[in-house]
């Protein structure tokens, strides 16, 4: 190599390695020009000249020493929270969405702004959606400006110089709108309901890990929700200790032993609730049972409404009254004191009247409330709540009605209300009902919530208040709710350690067989014939409610009990069948026969009642032509199969010729239609005024199904289909999965009547002489000819 080319080469090499140290360096320098969450934190402290301590009471481990006062202060004022319980992250980035939504909570007014004020930037979408509130306010007060191309760009990180800009505006807000420099109180209820034993992120008879429900996953909101505020309480409104495996394996298998705590309550004092109330499901074991759970629970468990039957005295703690240590805006503590009272649903003398009867009464949850709640407030309490487990109801009350939540709320001096009961979200599910404020989380202007199922989400209560002459004042108050993170397998470790042993044992309990079929139970062909699948379900609801009404009003009727094909395929795949292999039944199969979470329902109804609930069933079939020629498909595709109730008691058929008398919604749509022929109960047919109990679930009971709307009485027995499904399998050892065929599809002369299910169904075609295999179609599917 020539020394030019050398000389040359080696400038090339130094010219790389300097461009290789300067590229760094200009995204160092451009990253140090990025604000920092620390840095504005302690800029809007030290600009608003909030009162600071010395950062002791901060559980972030990230905060260094010189930092911690300014977070501190900045988190007592509500200004900001943490990325989790223990984090904070002050060298992160800060973006202009953080910095104007903690601006706008800074500035001292009380003045809200319309969300419209959004709609001037093209990139609103990119808005966070519990934000947009704060994001309208920091806009309608100026904080917030735009770009020349109409976005706001609120992912984008801050400036130092637009960092100093913000603040200088927010301290001319502050100005503008001094606020009071009156010291207040934050104060934070948090809330679970209906957690049904779902202790852990598993489902048991799916068995495997779930990460969008259970306790172990609530324990994280919880912690998070405890570091954003400084004064917490926490709630939970009952339906705990029945609902799943877990719960069965603590009354059946390894019952409790005097002294031990019951695996529920050990949970839940690991995440140091305050205070619960009693759940309907509460009383499913009995009083004893309850009894001994109560005295190991660790903290208060009350309910108001329920009486001891010979006494007339309450059964439980109706209420407690606690003393709460807060601490105000300005560091000052305080002593507040909280009332709690508990109501439960009446209905539970009617869905356990087997071990409630005689023993308690139960009066209206409303009266109950208005009846305690001065003495309560006698008692010096400052602030009140309502644990009711009640649905949300509307405003037309009933005595005796379980559904009084929107009573409660109307109360005059109930601060709160923690409801549940309906498996629904408030805020969220009930925007119709009168005077629901979605936005602030109120129903008659009293912050409620209702926080789902199974630990689905955590309800927050969350209150601002001030002392003035020894008596306290509720500023404002709101409700709102948070969903467990679906996304992050993050638990409460706490929580997990406080039941492993008895997740484990239950893990073993699902595992083990109960039962044994003598044969496979499938669900291939369960939309064109009677079918064992069903057959197994139907047996064991009627077998259950026949053990029920005994000594009741309804011990005359005869029962018929209804099941559907919840897999068969359809939009879900080929492979979404039930299929079981003859030999061993675990518990865990259940989900294989059962799939959703209902609970038992009776209705009452007539012979004629009957008859329009199977037209409507009936709607799972096409019409079919007899003089058409060619191939015509005997199953309705856009017809859901959970929607095709068969009805097992009576015998019946259908006429596929003719129209579908209803549409999918139960509409009537050809009224002279009559799929239904040769009803017959007890060999004879149906007495359209005979009545019946048709047991069903509580889904199908709640909706609008022709026959069903028609029922006079329902009767909620608040007993899961496939917990009485496991019982049946249990006493009846082994199973032979034979259907009864009380039901069929009449023969269409000169009709090639044709149908799809599974590849997989060929092989349990048996020797059924009507229905014939035709050849493979598409992604696992086959054509089969109806005979």
């Amino acid at each position: 190599m020539s020394l030019l080319k050398r000389i040359g080469f080696s400038f090339l090499v130094v010219l790389l390695t300097l461009g290789s140290l300067i590229i760094p360096q200009g995204a160092s320098a451009a990253k140090s020009n990025e604000a920092t969450r620390g840095e504005f934190v302690q800029k809007v402290v030290q600009a608003l000249d909030l009162p600071t301590g010395d950062g002791s009471t901060l559980k972030f481990t990230d905060v260094d020493k010189q930092l911690a006062p300014y977070v501190e202060a900045a988190v007592k004022a509500g200004l900001v929270h943490g990325r989790s319980a223990t984090k904070f992250d002050t060298n992160g980035s800060l973006t202009r969405e953080q910095a104007f939504v903690i601006s706008a909570r800074a500035a001292k007014t009380d003045k809200t702004y319309p969300m419209s004020l959004l709609d001037r930037f093209k990139d609103k979408r990119d808005f966070g959606a519990s934000l947009r509130p704060e994001m309208a306010k920091s806009i309608g007060l100026g904080l917030m400006k735009g770009y020349s191309d109409h976005t706001a760009k609120p992912k984008q990180a801050v400036m130092k110089n637009e960092m100093r800009a913000i603040v200088n505006r927010l301290v001319k807000i502050s100005q503008e709108y001094p606020g009071t420099d009156e010291a207040t109180v934050s104060l934070r209820v948090m809330g679970t309901t209906d957690l049904h034993m779902n202790l852990v992120n598993y489902d048991y008879y799916q068995d495997t890990k779930v990460e969008d429900y259970g306790l172990t996953k609530v324990g994280v909101l919880v912690d998070e929700a405890r570091a954003e505020s400084e004064n917490t309480l926490m709630f939970d409104n009952g339906d705990l200790i029945q609902g799943n495996p877990l719960g069965t394996y603590k009354v059946s298998v390894d019952p409790l032993e005097k002294g031990e705590v019951h695996p529920a309550f050990a949970a839940m004092q690991a995440l140091d609730y305050d205070v619960m109330s009693l759940g309907n499901h509460e009383f499913n074991y009995g009083l004893e049972y309850l009894d001994q759970v109560i005295d190991e629970s660790g903290f208060p468990v009350i309910n108001a409404n329920v009486y001891d039957a010979k006494t007339g005295k309450n059964r439980y703690n109706p209420y407690i009254v606690m003393d709460k240590e807060v601490t105000d805006s300005k560091g000052e503590k305080h002593t507040l004191k909280v009332g709690v009272i508990g109501v439960v649903a009446p209905g539970i003398l009617r869905w356990d009247g087997a071990v409630l009867e005689g023993k308690v009464t139960v009066e209206d949850g409303v009266d109950t409330v208005e009846k305690f709640l001065p003495e309560v407030q006698k008692a010096g309490a400052d602030l009140v709540f309502v644990i009711a487990h009640s649905g949300i109801g509307d405003e037309v009350h009933e005595k005796g009605e379980d559904d009084i939540t929107w009573q409660v709320s109307n109360i005059d001096g109930v601060d709160g209300v923690l409801t549940g009961h309906n498996h629904a979200l408030f805020p969220g599910d009930f925007k119709d009902v009168k005077n629901a404020d979605e936005k602030q989380g109120t129903l008659n202007e009293t912050p409620v919530v209702m926080p789902g199922k199974f630990g689905s989400h955590l309800g927050l209560l969350d209150y601002e208040l001030k002392i003035e002459d020894g008596k306290w004042e509720v500023l404002s108050g709101k409700g709102s709710l948070r969903s467990v993170h679906k996304d992050s397998e993050e638990i409460n470790q706490g929580v997990m350690d406080a039941v492993k042993e008895a997740h484990e044992g239950t893990l073993e309990y699902i595992r083990t067989p109960v039962s044994k079929t003598t044969a496979p139970i499938t669900s291939y062909f369960a939309l064109v014939k009677d079918d064992p699948s069903i057959q197994i379900v139907t047996e064991a609801q009627k077998r259950y409610v026949a053990t029920q009404i005994p000594g009741t009003e309804y011990a005359d009727l005869p029962i018929l009990s209804v099941g559907a094909p919840f897999k068969a395929g359809g939009r879900y795949g080929s492979d979404y069948y039930t299929d079981i292999p003859s030999g061993d039944i675990a518990i865990k199969n259940m989900a294989d026969l059962y799939v959703f979470d209902n609970t038992i329902t009776g209705l009452v109804m007539t012979g004629a009642d009957v008859k329009e609930w199977l037209e409507m069933s009936g709607g799972q079939f096409n019409q079919i032509d007899p003089k058409k020629s060619g191939e015509q498909n005997v199953l309705n595709e856009n017809y859901r199969s959970y929607l095709f109730d068969v009805i097992d008691g009576v015998t019946y058929e259908y006429d596929v010729t003719q129209p579908n008398k209803y549409d999918g919604a139960g509409k009537v749509v050809n009224e002279g239609a009559n799929r239904v022929k040769n009803l017959m109960f007890d060999g004879k047919p149906i007495d359209p005024k005979q009545k019946f109990i048709v047991v069903t679930n509580n889904y199908r009971a709640s909706g609008e199904f022709p026959g069903v709307r028609n029922a006079t009485d329902t009767i909620s027995y608040q007993y899961e289909n496939r917990e009485a499904v496991v019982d049946y399998m249990k006493a009846v050892d082994p199973i032979d999965p034979s259907a009864d065929g009380n039901w069929s599809i009449q023969s269409v002369d000169g009709a090639n009547m044709i149908f799809e299910t599974s590849e997989k169904g060929k092989q349990h075609l048996g020797n059924d002489t009507r229905i014939k295999y035709v050849g493979p179609t598409k992604d696992g599917y086959a054509k089969y000819e109806l005979k």
